[in-house]
């Protein structure tokens, strides 16, 4: 069995004559080796035909590598990129063997699987790192999967030497050659409340307070503002999307998925010419059509997913009739109209949101989604705003709970009259806004801490 690890420091030729920068192990650069490069060599021959949708329903990942040219390439091979790494110590990844994460996985039984899709399956695990065993989650790649040895490097390189509240943090990985090929597996910290998706979905027991979906928002902003605006070299994530954005115990929000992720264009240039990758929904439109990749492409795709916390809908969804399969295009009539805005808005938050809270986010989204990419403001610029929309919707909760606005009367489904202002606020109405804490101390007494524990992949809830 072969163990590939991370380098020691020194510049050498590989295999094939070409020059591999390789950096001190306190660096994390993962030296490129001919062997670990099958997989994404592999990955230059897919067809260059943009994915479509099956009749499930479900949204396929674009992936088509056309090498279209142009400025910008893999931010893990770039100059700004070693300049960087130079710069930063790594944050003490650990190298595990494979033995010890199939120990820690029990096999990789299907009874720890928390999540899976073309990349592979993640499992929770428990793994010993300096003197204390924690909960992590361990990522095993396909190896023939959507996610190749490329983008494998990608998220080791990147997550390997930053550190910020906002970023999944990466604990190590593992990559062995065995018999049956190369196993590539990461293990992050475990954000123990799933993904954003998984709670917009349904997949867990009690919907997201209306506060809670904006301080994720916030989060996931700080998130990708950190990305575009505040490293030495731009990074464009190019796939954030509610199963990218974790939720951790507390429900902080935290970015994963650093596969695809790209360096922006070089000073002088404005945009990157690229493959088009990512998810139908979610891409912006002059990506998908011309290749052309800036960060305001994220900020787009930003703009969806406000949409969907408004909505509690997929960005499409199939299953739906024809006419509000694609969000966006659902959406559009409801947010002119203020009467009938709180159509559009989540019923599983049986009307526990502000009216004006859920409109300004909605601004916010048409601003994230104008056609124009330059008009699109900045990820720091969307922090700020999400700011003002918290602390105004803060000091509307202090002055007391939601009230439904006339637009938003509910009539009765059998006589056709509208119920009594007394009649809903003794119901449903009555109820206050959760904020954070009080979300947290639910989740503890309801289905404990530890969400999976209770969750079959795959299925509806089963308790």
């Amino acid at each position: 069995m072969k163990c590939f690890h991370f380098s020691n420091g020194e510049r050498r030729d590989d295999e094939d004559g070409a020059p591999v920068v390789v950096f001190p192990r306190a660096l994390s650069k993962v030296s490129w080796t001919r062997s670990l490069s099958v997989a994404s060599t592999a990955s230059a021959t897919l067809d260059t035909r943009r994915s479509e949708f099956d009749n499930s329903g479900s949204s396929h990942n674009y992936n088509y590598d056309s090498r279209l040219g142009g400025g910008g390439g893999d931010f893990s091979d770039s100059a700004l990129f070693h300049e960087f790494l130079s710069q930063r110590r790594a944050n003490d990844l650990r190298v595990f063997s494979f033995s010890e994460l199939k120990s820690a996985t029990r096999g990789f039984s299907r009874s720890l699987l928390i999540g899976e899709g073309g990349f592979g399956c993640v499992f929770r695990g428990l793994v010993r790192v300096s003197d204390s065993k924690i909960e992590v989650a361990i990522k095993q790649l396909n190896r023939n999967g959507f996610q190749g040895h490329k983008e494998w490097i990608n998220e080791v390189n990147f997550l390997g030497v930053v550190n910020h509240p906002n970023l999944v943090k990466l604990v190590g990985y593992c990559a062995e050659d065995d018999e049956r090929g190369i196993q590539r597996l990461l293990v992050y910290e475990l954000m123990h409340n799933k993904s954003l998706e998984d709670h917009l979905l349904a997949r867990v027991p009690s919907p997201l307070p209306w506060m809670a979906r904006l301080k994720i928002a916030q989060d996931a902003a700080r998130g990708l503002a950190y990305l575009h605006e505040e490293m030495d070299f731009q990074l464009i994530f190019r796939d954030f999307k509610t199963s990218n954005i974790l939720l951790d115990e507390d429900f902080n929000a935290k970015l994963s998925d650093f596969g695809l992720a790209r360096q922006g264009p070089p000073e002088g240039l404005s945009h990157v010419s690229t493959s088009v990758v990512g998810t139908v929904g979610y891409a912006a439109p002059e990506y998908v059509q011309t290749g052309r990749l800036t960060a305001k492409s994220d900020v787009w795709s930003f703009g969806v997913v406000l949409y969907e916390l408004i909505t509690g809908r997929r960005a499409l969804e199939r299953n739906l009739p024809r006419s509000e399969q694609k969000l966006l295009e659902w959406v559009r009539p409801y947010v002119s109209d203020s009467k009938k805005f709180h159509l559009i808005v989540d019923p599983r938050l049986e009307g526990q949101y502000y009216l004006k809270s859920a409109q300004k986010l909605a601004s916010l989204a048409n601003k994230c989604l104008t056609k124009q990419p330059k008009s699109r403001p900045k990820m720091s610029e969307v922090v700020e705003i999400l700011g003002n929309i918290i602390s105004d919707t803060t000091s509307q909760d202090e002055d007391g709970p939601p009230v439904i606005s006339e637009a938003e009367e509910v009539k009765d489904e059998t006589t056709g009259e509208t119920e009594p202002e007394s009649t809903r606020q003794g119901s449903n109405y009555r109820k206050k806004m959760f904020d954070i804490r009080e979300m947290v101390n639910l989740r503890n007494k309801s289905f404990g801490k530890l969400d999976w524990r209770n969750w079959t992949p795959g299925l509806v809830r089963t308790w």
